[in-house]
């Protein structure tokens, strides 16, 4: 137990050596799922632990502030004029209207972070992730998943802030999403918090090493003729 113990602190030492050495772009990390699955909550969790390393993009919202939420950390709370406005302008890397209300991704921050060769971490709703797809292939999608729909019902009555009529609306819509589970690259149950905060870093982590992300460095590598020369 104590060799595994060990081989482990030593992989993961290597793991994060490697990264910091060949990290030259940000990895954009896209996060969804239905309404109520616990997106915030399990994001809450990885961004309390020092062990990140990447950014949370905060998105925009024209839903009404909830008690305990703070406007530009947890999201920017703008009005419809607001939201528009920025759309007309193509300030917007995703939106969706979702209930009445919209949400989306403020473009410039991301691309600014993403040079800086830092990961970005979006927390967005399924329609808006869509959309990112087709502007951005590459990236991460993560897809947030309740244990089974009665439990997803419990927590969005549990919630206290919707009516019956909305919350039936999010279950329906609940259904739709999850159909769509097909067209991100990896699924995490939210059957307890803290694991399914794990998971997410795990699939994060491993992603770094996919050959196609790190291959360009090596085929430069190997062509360098500076190399030959020595």
């Amino acid at each position: 137990m104590m060799l595994l113990e060990a081989n482990t602190t030593y992989f993961l030492s290597f793991s994060v050596s490697w990264f910091n050495t060949f990290r030259y772009c940000g990895l954009l990390i896209v996060f969804s799922g239905p309404s109520g699955v616990g997106k915030g909550t399990v994001r809450q969790e990885i961004f309390s632990k020092p062990d990140h390393k990447f950014e949370y993009s905060v998105s925009m919202t024209t839903r009404a502030q909830r008690p305990g939420e703070v406007d530009g950390k947890d999201y920017f709370f703008r009005s419809r004029e607001e939201f528009e406005e920025l759309i007309r302008n193509g300030q917007m890397l995703e939106y969706a209207e979702y209930v009445g209300n919209y949400y989306g991704t403020p473009l410039a921050y991301v691309n600014e972070t993403l040079d800086k060769g830092i990961d970005v971490f979006l927390e967005i709703e399924v329609q808006g992730a869509l959309q990112v797809k087709k502007k951005v292939p590459d990236a991460v999608f993560i897809f947030l998943t309740p244990p089974d729909l009665n439990e997803l019902e419990e927590r969005l009555v549990g919630r206290g802030t919707d009516s019956e009529e909305v919350i039936a609306q999010r279950i329906e819509r609940a259904r739709e999403e999850i159909a769509l589970m097909s067209e991100y690259d990896y699924t995490i149950v939210n059957d307890e918090v803290p694991l399914a905060a794990e998971r997410v870093k795990r699939v994060i982590e491993a992603e770094h090493f996919r050959v196609e992300r790190v291959i360009g460095h090596y085929r430069n590598m190997i062509s360098d003729k500076r190399l030959s020369d020595k």
